[in-house]
């Protein structure tokens, strides 16, 4: 090829990829610490962590490692995480009772996070598969085997309070049942809590994605699979517009912020809702996200660090606010050593 050639060409979009310098001008998107939320799962006693075999790296954290963690995390520039508890059988039961015991694990750990560490951000789950016998995220009308939808919401509205009252600064109904937003947000206004706010899990999807979690929190024994059928009440993959109904009601209702899970197949559900409200947006970057990328890592096939930090630049550019994800704090790590 002669080196005389030359195209006759006004722009060249490469000259700002030229070196690092011009790319970083050019960046349109970035991932901060200050983006990102860590889900932890906490368990109780006093003894060692419990590492999460689905899970590579995760590990569950009794409360006095828990607040040595987020500790760590403030450190990294990480300023909320998101509270899941994994119970003991014996706390267990069909229509999940323990939810609403004032001394549940869970609340005891957002007291002892408040108590130790005011300024980290403390969002809490409402939903009731981590206590129930079944795995099931509400309580089951057992004269049609689904979810009793308002009495599920009744008791999400209670744990509600119960976490308000523990001192969280968000809570986070990951249900899917209907109008639960609107009862959360009456309940806690009527209470006194017009200060905490709703994450709502409003377009949550019927993934194959959660199998991990369901590990970490103890609910795919619970209901002796993995791959419990939770279709009446998580959304069909398949549906954008009733993506869209979703968060429009839930934004209708009163959320303070409105999230789509999982994040990386569906970010153009992300982008669409985006569009659509001025709400701030959370994606999650679901624990089988987090697993698929870390076992092609272990395995030699993917490099984890590059992979994990496009993942979470596609979740940002696509329009999330902040990101839920089981990289947070080694993503934060990375960016100061």
């Amino acid at each position: 090829m002669s080196n005389s050639f030359r195209l006759d060409l006004t722009r060249r979009p490469r000259r700002m990829r030229r070196t690092d310098a011009l790319r970083g001008l050019a960046n349109e998107t970035s991932v901060l610490p200050k983006h990102l939320i860590q889900p932890v799962f906490v368990i109780d006693g006093d003894g060692a962590a419990e590492p999460i075999a689905s899970m590579p790296g995760i590990e569950r954290l009794t409360i006095s490692l828990l607040i040595e963690e987020c500790r760590e995390l403030l450190k990294l520039g990480i300023s909320a995480v998101a509270l899941f508890p994994k119970l003991d059988a014996n706390c267990k039961s069909d229509d999940g009772r323990e939810a609403t015991n004032p001394g549940t694990l869970v609340l005891r750990a957002i007291r002892a996070m408040k108590s130790e560490i005011p300024e980290m951000a403390v969002i809490t789950d409402l939903a009731l598969d981590p206590y129930t016998t079944h795995g099931h995220d509400g309580l089951l009308d057992l004269s049609t085997g689904d979810l009793a939808n308002d009495a599920t919401v009744e008791v999400l509205a209670e744990m509600a309070v119960l976490a308000a009252e523990a001192g969280v600064d968000l809570v986070a109904p990951s249900d899917m049942m209907d109008g639960r937003v609107g009862a959360i947000r009456a309940e806690l206004d009527a209470s006194g809590y017009e200060l905490t706010g709703i994450m709502a899990y409003s377009a949550k999807f019927a993934s194959a994605f959660y199998g991990p979690f369901r590990d970490a929190v103890g609910s795919s024994t619970s209901a002796g699979t993995k791959s419990l059928d939770k279709r009446t009440y998580q959304l069909n993959p398949a549906n954008r517009r009733e993506a869209l109904m979703e968060i429009a009601l839930d934004e209708e209702e009163g959320a303070d912020i409105l999230m789509v899970k999982p994040a990386g197949p569906y970010l153009d559900i992300i982008r669409e809702v985006r569009e659509e409200t001025e709400l701030p947006l959370a994606a999650y970057q679901v624990s089988g996200e987090y697993a698929q990328i870390m076992a092609a890592a272990q395995n030699g096939w993917l490099d984890l660090e590059k992979c994990r930090d496009e993942s979470l630049l596609a979740i940002r550019r696509a329009g999330a606010d902040m990101i839920l994800t089981y990289f947070a704090k080694e993503y934060a790590k990375s960016l100061v050593e």
